[in-house]
């Protein structure tokens, strides 16, 4: 078992930054692909990025360029840097791991509102 809990979320105005994080605990946490999916309301959950043990990173296209996953695997930790966001980005933000392909666990959501 794998808990993973969000924080960091908030409101923020277009153009600013947030930083997402995710702490996990009770399982071996560099043994997961790490990643953050998003849903905003009236819409289906959507994928915005993952980070495998070593490092190696994807993301969505309608955040490249302005979003950045990373982790920490010494401090069971994984990241969202999100600049340059946009009212389209307000959603509930989940951080999730995965042993293979679909995630196996969820954190319970962070809130992130992007408004004048």
């Amino acid at each position: 078992q794998l808990q993973l809990v969000e924080s960091g979320g908030g409101l923020v105005q277009p153009g600013g930054s947030l930083r997402l994080s995710c702490a996990a605990s009770g399982s071996i946490f560099s043994g997961f692909v790490m990643g953050w999916y998003r849903q905003a309301p009236g819409k289906q959950r959507e994928w915005v990025a993952s980070i495998a043990s070593g490092g190696t990173t994807n993301h969505a296209n309608f955040v490249k360029g302005r979003f950045t996953i990373s982790r920490d695997n010494a401090k069971n930790m994984v990241y969202l840097q999100m600049n340059s966001l946009k009212p389209e980005d307000t959603a509930v933000y989940y951080c999730y791991a995965a042993v293979i392909g679909m995630p196996d666990y969820w954190g319970q959501g962070a809130q992130v509102t992007v408004s004048s």
